[in-house]
């Protein structure tokens, strides 16, 4: 594809939290290994001019190392390199965030969650949030009722004008639906990771809700970032159509429903274009078979 015509609305769009957004967004939390904050504000602010308007964050990615829970010294946070790059926002930004995990452990209670909304706030510059995701712990997590009754309560206030889940299973979609409305829920899957996820793929696409998988290049890698493709038939694909083995991978995702919203991150303005490319690879029925 010329460079010049990348774009993220050959994914297409999905509406997710009252907004048209395009099903290639981006994903900020290796944002905070760059170490110098002018090249994360310029990956922002050309994720943007790609046509990029689904921004997915949390409070807790801060450098070094990407979460709170690794490192320390002088921190970076996602939310104010999205600030620096971005504000004022244009009207068609999705910015969606998250709250759970923080400096001091996990947040349950209402005051230690709305504390968390309160710093969302203030580090992104913003009166109201357009979607918090709550980020439970996973399959173990337990009832997820409390914690989203909280949320629930901070959205009738109008702190959030919409919620999701993180890290959910069908149960916790269940739970967390009969207390208030659920836009999307972002789980680890990819591929050949976590396929476990496809049943609660479907359940979101039947019932008209966002599906927004992480670590889809990564997969068992995580937040060391993808590495060496070992998959023989991504290869392959990948040689058919001239294309990276991370596209394959994204487009791979993007294939599983009209629903599926990518989030790829990077700290490169060349693996941003890359990635964002990927929204116009379109796959045959045999290599998704063969995949």
């Amino acid at each position: 594809m010329p460079t010049d015509e990348i774009n993220a609305a050959a994914a297409g769009t999905f509406t997710l939290a009252g907004h048209t957004v395009r099903r290639l967004g981006f994903g900020s939390m290796r944002l905070t290994v760059e170490q110098d904050p002018g090249s994360a504000v310029r990956v922002l602010r050309h994720a943007v001019e790609l046509g990029v308007n689904h921004i997915d964050t949390a409070a807790f990615y801060v450098s070094p190392g990407g979460t709170l829970q690794v490192g320390t010294g002088d921190k970076r946070y996602a939310t104010e390199l999205i600030r620096a790059a971005l504000w004022p926002y244009p009207d068609d930004l999705l910015i969606a965030t998250k709250v759970g995990p923080g400096e001091q452990g996990w947040a349950r209670s209402a005051a230690q969650l709305r504390a968390q909304v309160e710093e969302n706030l203030r580090r992104l510059r913003r009166d109201h949030l357009d979607l918090v995701n709550l980020r439970l712990r996973g399959p173990g997590h337990g009832s997820c009722a409390e914690e989203f009754a909280a949320l629930a309560a901070l959205r009738e206030q109008g702190l959030i004008r919409h919620l999701g889940l993180s890290a959910a299973t069908p149960a916790h979609l269940d739970e967390a639906q009969a207390i208030a409305p659920v836009a999307c829920v972002q789980n680890s899957y990819g591929l050949d990771y976590r396929r476990s996820q496809d049943e609660l793929v479907r359940i979101c696409g039947e019932r008209g809700l966002a599906f927004v998988p992480f670590f889809s290049l990564a997969g068992d890698a995580r937040e060391k970032g993808a590495g060496q493709e070992s998959n023989e038939a991504v290869r392959a694909v990948a040689a058919a159509h001239g294309a990276t083995t991370g596209q394959v991978r994204l487009a791979w995702a993007l294939h599983q429903g009209p629903h599926v919203l990518v989030i790829p991150g990077t700290s490169s303005v060349g693996h941003l274009r890359e990635n964002v490319a990927a929204g116009a690879l379109r796959l045959t029925a045999a290599q998704l078979a063969t995949l």
